[in-house]
């Protein structure tokens, strides 16, 4: 299978055409939540990043097995080797078992994605459940010379590892520039070699509440331990994708890297792709900084700096408008605009039923619709750029108002492309959907019935037309108006819409 599918590497910094490594077979690892919070808007952007990397690399009709961890142990506070267990912290603090606040949160995470209608994983594997394939890691590494033992904990050690590899390949730092930051951060070097070592196993404090027996002490695994054993376990010593925030770039990433080499010889990802930060007035948004947005929070308008609620395929629209590798800043300014987009688009395809066909097309309608399909794959292929094809569907909703405003014409056979495009790219593709009504049959059963009460009231309208009782027509139009209904009166008849 040849794809003209070109991303961006983040390790080699440049755009590459895709090409698997067992064609049409994809393996794809993405790092996912630390379940200790709800879920929250710098959350949704990878989530929704790599459901649509997921999506497209389906539509392109590889057999991806994507696999998405759960982290329910071992991150450490300011992602370090010192400080309390995160989810150990909070479970203290609410004095509830671990695995309560691991198993809430993660039920919290589903719900949001579900609702921002992000594709469950292949694969979900938890932290907690591959303790003893990351004791597995953290001995091959030790074998292989690159790891000691210190007082029950185990480090990685970079100098050693640094003669024969070199750590840094991914964020482009140097072996000095690490060290000397770590030395700034933190003072004396205690049980390391070097500062800038990192934990790949640490023995457990006495009041440390998670801790599983190993060969070196009764202790927890490294935070970066767990994807490098996860992606090997499930994808194999070799695989396609590795992606996640740009955050993650350094240590997480770097340190993932070093370990596959350290542990197999060779590098474990050919391709790594990383989306950038949503941020709030130019900050991160996160959990650590103390002013993130829970996307229930977003959902519900309840939060000081929200205007209104904003409804999940706002939010998702939001986050695909910008290129997955460009910085969003959140406003409520923004949030609008794209809740306008979104409501301009979804509403075109719902407006694509009630378009009538001709025997032929207008000239400017049929060069529209001919290039639709090739222009919205161009913009994929071409690193994913969502914000462009939104573009090209959006020159597509001018075409569909004009058909049904009657000020342009359309065959069936270009009606049916324009429509399976639209359907294609903006709901299959971009995973975009009209949440405004219910689901399944009960909704279509609704929906019709719906229509039917409205087309007898105009048909009411046009007998009080017809009649001349202009008082009673009027009455109905403006009624219906007041409701929410746009009506209008064309020569072929009367059309009708409901605007949100």
């Amino acid at each position: 299978m040849e794809s003209r599918l070109v991303i961006y590497n983040t390790l080699t910094r440049q755009k590459e055409r895709f090409e698997p490594l067992h064609a049409p077979n994809v393996g794809m690892y993405v790092c996912g939540p630390t379940v200790y919070g709800d879920p929250h808007l710098g959350h949704a952007r990878p989530a929704i990043t790599f459901d649509l990397v997921f999506r497209y690399l389906k539509h392109l009709g590889y057999k991806v097995r994507y696999v998405r961890n759960i982290t329910d142990v071992g991150h450490l506070e300011h992602d370090a080797d010192e400080g309390e267990d995160k989810i150990a912290k909070k479970a203290r603090l609410e004095q509830l078992e671990p695995m309560e606040i691991a198993q809430y949160y993660t039920n919290r995470y589903h719900q949001a994605m579900d609702a921002l209608n992000v594709l469950r994983p292949s694969i979900e594997p938890h932290a907690t459940g591959h303790i003893i394939e990351q004791q597995q890691l953290v001995q091959q590494i030790l074998d292989n010379g690159f790891a000691y033992e210190s007082n029950g904990s185990v480090y990685f050690d970079i100098e050693a590892y640094n003669k024969k590899f070199k750590y840094g390949i991914l964020s482009g730092r140097s072996l000095e520039n690490i060290k000397d930051a770590s030395r700034e951060n933190l003072d004396g070097v205690g049980e390391k070699h070097n500062q800038a070592d990192f934990a790949l196993w640490k023995k457990a404090q006495p009041e440390h509440i998670m801790r599983w027996p190993s060969p070196w002490s009764d202790g927890f695994p490294g935070w970066h331990c767990e994807c490098t054993a996860m992606g090997r376990k499930y994808l194999g010593e070799e695989f396609d994708i590795h992606g996640g925030g740009m955050d993650l770039v350094f240590p997480h990433h770097e340190c993932e890297i070093a370990q596959a080499q350290a542990s197999m010889g060779h590098p474990a990802v050919k391709y790594w792709m990383h989306n950038n930060m949503l941020t709030i007035n130019g900050q991160k948004m996160g959990k650590s900084y103390n002013n993130f947005i829970t996307l229930e929070q977003f959902f519900t308008g309840n939060h000081p700096l929200l205007e209104k609620a904003y409804s999940p395929m706002t939010i998702r629209f939001f986050v695909l408008s910008a290129h997955y590798r460009g910085t969003v800043d959140f406003s409520n300014e923004a949030l609008v605009a794209a809740e306008k987009g979104l409501e301009k688009l979804m509403n075109a395809i719902s407006d694509l039923d009630r378009i009538q066909v001709s025997d032929k097309c207008d000239a400017e309608t049929e060069k529209v619709v001919k290039s639709l399909r090739q222009k919205c794959y161009d913009a994929m292929n071409d690193d994913l750029a969502t914000p462009q094809v939104i573009s090209n569907l959006f020159e597509a909703c001018t075409v569909v108002n004009k058909l049904t405003d009657h000020k342009a014409t359309i065959c069936a056979d270009c009606l049916k492309e324009l429509s399976e495009t639209m359907h294609l790219f903006a709901e299959d593709i971009l995973g975009l959907q009209n949440r405004s009504q219910e689901s399944g049959a009960k909704s279509q059963e609704r929906e019709e019935a719906f229509g039917k009460v409205v087309d007898m009231v105009l048909e009411l309208r046009a007998k009080a037309k017809a009649d001349k009782d202009w008082a009673t027509s009027d009455k109905i139009r403006d009624e219906l108006a007041a409701a929410g209904f746009e009506v209008k009166d064309t020569k072929d008849g009367v059309t009708w819409k409901l605007n949100k």
